[in-house]
């Protein structure tokens, strides 16, 4: 359908249009014409991602001499695909009204390991050996040396790719990451570097978080992205922590001991080139005095990550003068990692802020403050020049780097906390030095700079407020919109009481207690007597869902649930958490039904869909609070209330609420499909609108419930 918001015809692929979908369209220009950032929260399964896709292509196409791009921001693969496809079907409805007119390059990035058709390098386990395999097979070095020596291996597509020149481009079209696949195989041109090439001339671009929110990652990727373009972040009631974690590093005994590793190798390969090949090291040596600025742009190969902190200006100064030549700075690196090995050894949990931190280092071990910002770009520099192609052996020291020029960056927004032990696990002692990002703005604030428009949205964000303070921007547009249902199709309920009418709650002091556990296994019990189908379960977490699982088992309840519908559970390994989703949807599809163990926080209750028979009733056992003696989580709290005046209390309450949301999220994907939802802790009376109800007259409303969704 085609209709007008204000100057913008609108083409929408679809017959009907949801009326929140249309005041989604209207608010979302408002922050287009106003070229500010916006905050839009509008319910799951309403049609979000396509609304967004209609408006802003349908925005682009109404300015033909605007250069405005859009890069879409997804957390997964399988979220990034969905969103090509939603495109696809747009711009074919497009293509049918305007013609040729409509032609767009909209295509998805992701890592070599999503990307590369070479099967040698395609063998490697993990996504680091596979940057590091494709890395032996191009890196300029590696060519130099084939193209004398025929027997030096090379990467066929890639070769190809490059022999093809300026001819190596997509036609138009809408191309997901399985597309560019086929079309890399069919051309023999390698589909990784085609499509970090295509990404400038795109009109679309489908990425991941970290594409624009790690600088490591941003610095490589997105450094050429103009400023006016549209970011959106889809799903976002997460992006604090997305933020967050992109500036931390965590460095323990195996880190230190690779490093040492690392260091060892590398100081080998320094003395082999100085009797070989001395004259690179001194022109590295030269380039250095200039400024790391002045290294001129690397071939695509070559370009490792980029730095995590610093800004540009401060790459234009020199290196400083003790990090310049190559065995010093291996000296200064050992020094380092001596002097993290020695904070190591504690006993008890320390907290330092950044400046104190770097003052105790240059006491220590006599290393500045402007060494430690540089560490990262100068190891970068050295394994250039050291021509080291087997990255993936050096990230401990990678790490290190990381951890040196991040605190040697920043003086406020951070902590380093020490901790001997995982507190829940304290007979085991597992020394951690953790540098603690506590600021999200921080990573998000280049974004909001330096492009146009952002939009976060997401159906979960409220409550909507909190983001501008946890974020530090203004958005010119901030609504949340109800979805509109023609019949009852969702049915939440509070659980307080179990049938003997004792209180229900994963507080800590309650959590353990075999009544609370009792009627957790009861309430399951009676809704796999009476529900159809699937039904999923979340948890706290992964040791509560143990203990719980276990103890049902052992008193019989688990054994009687299993006599209405089969039980598989999440775990912490992927491959096995695949296989029991896979098998819980055999058994949907069969008729037998099942029941998925899940935990909130998880893989699980963040990226994967129970629609229709999937998921007719979701139980929530408790309230997922973080775990609040947590160091960090602490810090955190303490560095936001006194930034940003947020109480801890409301943090945690904001928190475990959208995570909560969505969980139960998961089974409504769509207002054709129905579902419950319970949840199950008396302390949610004070924090829901739902009316609170005990397990004697909860079982009778299920009953009643499905003859009214059904």
């Amino acid at each position: 359908m085609k209709f007008d918001i204000e100057d913008i015809t609108v083409y929408f692929p679809y017959d009907n249009i949801y009326p929140e979908q249309y005041s989604y369209m209207v608010e979302l220009k408002r922050a287009l014409d106003a070229k500010g950032h916006c905050l839009l929260e509008m319910p799951t399964g309403t049609g979000k991602t396509i609304a967004l896709l209609s408006l802003i292509t349908s925005y682009v196409l109404s300015k033909p001499h605007s250069p405005l791009k859009l890069l879409y921001c997804t957390r997964t693969v399988h979220e990034m695909e969905k969103t090509l496809a939603e495109l696809r079907l747009l711009h074919d409805y497009q293509l049918r009204h305007l013609g040729p007119a409509a032609k767009i390059l909209a295509l998805g990035l992701s890592s070599r390991k999503n990307l590369c058709v070479n099967p040698r390098v395609l063998a490697a386990e993990n996504r680091d050996s596979v940057d590091a395999g494709c890395r032996k097979l191009t890196a300029s070095w590696v060519r130099a040396v084939a193209a004398e020596n025929p027997g030096v291996p090379t990467c066929e597509f890639f070769e190809q790719y490059e022999r093809a020149g300026s001819s190596a481009v997509l036609p138009p079209g809408v191309y997901t990451l399985q597309d560019l696949r086929v079309y890399g195989k069919e051309k023999g041109w390698c589909p990784y570097y085609l499509a970090r090439h295509m990404v400038q001339f795109a009109n679309v671009v489908v990425y991941s978080y970290q594409y624009l929110l790690d600088p490591k990652v941003a610095g490589i990727i997105s450094k050429e992205m103009q400023k006016e373009s549209v970011v959106v972040f889809d799903e976002a009631h997460n992006i604090d922590n997305v933020c967050i974690e992109a500036l931390s590093v965590s460095v323990r005994r195996q880190t230190i001991e690779g490093a040492r590793r690392n260091l060892n190798r590398m100081r080998q390969e320094i003395d082999k080139f100085k009797a070989t090949d001395a004259g690179r090291l001194r022109a590295e040596y030269n380039r250095l005095v200039e400024g790391l600025a002045l290294r001129g742009d690397l071939p695509a190969t070559d370009a490792w990550l980029a730095n995590p902190a610093l800004p540009d200006d401060i790459l234009k100064e020199a290196v400083p003068g003790n990090i310049r030549r190559a065995e010093h700075f291996i000296h200064v690196l050992r020094r380092l990692v001596q002097y993290l090995e020695g904070r190591l050894d504690t006993e008890n949990v320390e907290k330092e802020s950044p400046v104190s931190f770097v003052v105790s280092i240059l006491n220590h071990a006599g290393i500045d403050q402007k060494a430690l910002k540089f560490c990262y770009d100068r190891l970068h520099s050295l394994m250039m020049t050291l021509e080291i192609t087997d990255t993936d052996e050096f990230l401990h020291i990678q790490t290190i780097c990381d951890f040196a020029t991040l605190v040697g960056t920043y003086a406020r927004g951070f902590s380093i906390i020490i901790e001997p032990f995982d507190e829940r696990m304290p007979h085991i002692p597992d020394p951690v030095l953790q540098l603690c990002c506590h600021d999200a703005s921080l990573a998000i604030k280049p974004v909001f700079e330096r492009f146009q428009s952002v939009v976060i949205t997401s159906g979960t964000l409220s409550p909507i407020d909190l983001y501008p303070r946890l974020l530090n921007f203004n958005p010119v547009v901030s609504r949340s919109f109800t979805m509109s249902l023609t019949r009852d199709c969702i049915c939440p309920m509070v659980l307080t009481r179990g049938s003997d009418q004792l209180p229900v709650s994963t507080k800590f002091d309650m959590r353990s207690d075999l009544g609370v556990v009792r009627n957790y296994g009861r309430l399951l019990l009676e809704m796999a007597s009476v529900v159809p189908d699937g039904i999923v379960c979340f948890f706290v977490s992964y040791s509560y869902m143990d203990g719980i699982v276990n103890t049902w088992n052992e008193n019989g309840i688990l054994k009687e649930i299993m006599q209405h519908k089969l039980v598989f559970i999440e775990t912490q390994d992927v491959v096995e958490t695949t296989l029991a989703l896979d098998n819980y949807r055999k058994a949907c599809d069969c008729g037998r039904g099942a029941i998925f163990f899940s935990v909130a926080r998880g893989k699980v209750a963040e990226g994967i869909d129970f629609d229709r028979h999937y998921g007719r009733l979701v139980i929530m056992f408790g309230v997922p609070f973080q775990y609040t003696l947590s160091k960090i989580l602490l810090a955190r709290l303490e560095y936001l209330r006194d930034t940003f005046q947020i109480k801890e209390g409301d943090f945690l309450t904001f928190d475990a609420l959208r995570q909560a949301a969505q969980c139960v999220g998961r089974v409504i994907r769509s207002k054709a499909d129905y579902g419950m939802m319970i949840f199950a802790d008396k302390r949610l009376v004070s924090l829901s609108p739902f009316a609170s109800m005990n397990m004697l007259n909860i079982w009778e409303n299920v009953r009643v419930a499905y003859s009214i969704l059904r």
